[in-house]
């Protein structure tokens, strides 16, 4: 229905679709003092070189090179020369039992401020999608140490102040908001948790207002999903989602060059690749994300669960199969590609 897509849209798209020549995704090697990658990709791995969009004319990148890093999970570093955003940043990966059962709701939060810091050493703004502790766990601490402001839901509003984070530095958003940046800007969109196969989830819930400190990882619930989109001057627009599902009338117009989408762990959203495929307009690049085993350390290559290897798989082929134009990238840990 193009009618109701916003009046930007048809501009994103032409300068998305028409961008000229076939520029390259590439890797730009590691975060200082990153492990080293492992030999051996994946068998859905994507080579270091994928065909992707080159950039939308009319614009410069400020202070350098755009570079994005992912952490696992759903957790990305974005480096735009000397500036630094974060998407989800969860780098304590510690275990709840939640790979290697029994599950442990009563999992005490921690912070392993050894592996934060060094990786997470600056950044300017930080975006939570939603609230579990394998999103916001690092998220107070991160801010605390290099001032970065906090955007999410009003849940994230409540729990930074919770954990004794100043009202200046938290920005509840909901869905709807075009935030400018100077240089890049972000488009919030509304969004949904996904569901077990129980069509439930964990920890769901809200704060509607400032709680206790959290002590364990069930004080940290879902709290509302969102979405970003992150258009970056003379760069690309990008669309980071934390869990696999959606609501595609949200996501109408946002027509991202690049989407890291979350690989589903359940069949109980019906039609998801499909859907969000056309949802985005069918992206040049497709990133999955959130299907490695966020309780073992960053290394490469990642660490991948049996189900979650097959859940992967599945969701590389159906992404070929809908929108079979989109280039499909299986990332690596640390490793910097450049769209």
């Amino acid at each position: 229905m193009p009618e109701n897509r916003p009046s930007g849209y048809a501009r994103r798209r032409l300068l998305r679709d028409t961008a000229v020549g076939a520029a390259a995704v590439t890797t730009a090697g590691l975060v200082a003092g990153a492990p080293a990658r492992a030999a051996g990709p994946s068998p859905v791995a994507a080579p270091s070189r994928v065909a992707a969009p080159s950039r939308a004319a009319g614009g410069t990148r400020r202070g350098g090179a755009v570079s994005f890093r992912w952490w696992g999970t759903s957790g990305w570093r974005i480096d735009m020369g000397d500036r630094t955003v974060l998407v989800d940043p969860y780098l304590s990966r510690y275990d709840t039992g939640l790979f290697r059962k029994p599950f442990n709701p009563d999992t005490r939060l921690t912070v392993a401020a050894d592996v934060v810091d060094r990786l997470a050493d600056r950044a300017e703004n930080i975006f939570v999608t939603h609230t579990h502790w394998d999103h916001f766990n690092d998220v107070p601490h991160i801010a605390a140490r290099t001032g970065a402001r906090v955007f999410g839901t009003l849940t994230a509003y409540h729990l930074g102040l919770a954990y004794g984070l100043p009202t200046g530095q938290l920005a509840p958003v909901k869905g709807g908001e075009v935030l400018d940046f100077d240089g890049y800007t972000v488009e919030v969109a509304g969004s949904l948790h996904s569901r077990n196969p129980t069509w439930s989830m964990a920890f769901p819930g809200v704060r509607i207002s400032r709680p206790p400190r959290p002590e364990t990882i069930a004080d940290l619930p879902e709290g509302d999903t969102l979405a970003y989109h992150i258009r970056i001057d003379g760069g690309p627009a990008v669309f980071f989602m934390g869990a696999s599902d959606f609501d595609e009338r949200k996501l109408s117009g946002l027509a991202p060059d690049v989407a890291m989408v979350a690989s589903a762990a359940t069949t109980a959203t019906a039609d998801y690749v499909p859907r969000l495929m056309a949802a985005l307009d069918r992206p040049k690049v497709v990133v999955p994300v959130h299907w490695d085993n966020f309780e073992t350390p960053l290394t490469n290559p990642p660490t991948v669960a049996d189900s979650d290897r097959e859940r992967l798989d599945a969701l590389v082929a159906e992404v070929r199969r809908v929108s079979p134009r989109s280039r499909v990238l299986v990332p690596e840990y640390h490793t910097a590609y450049r769209f």
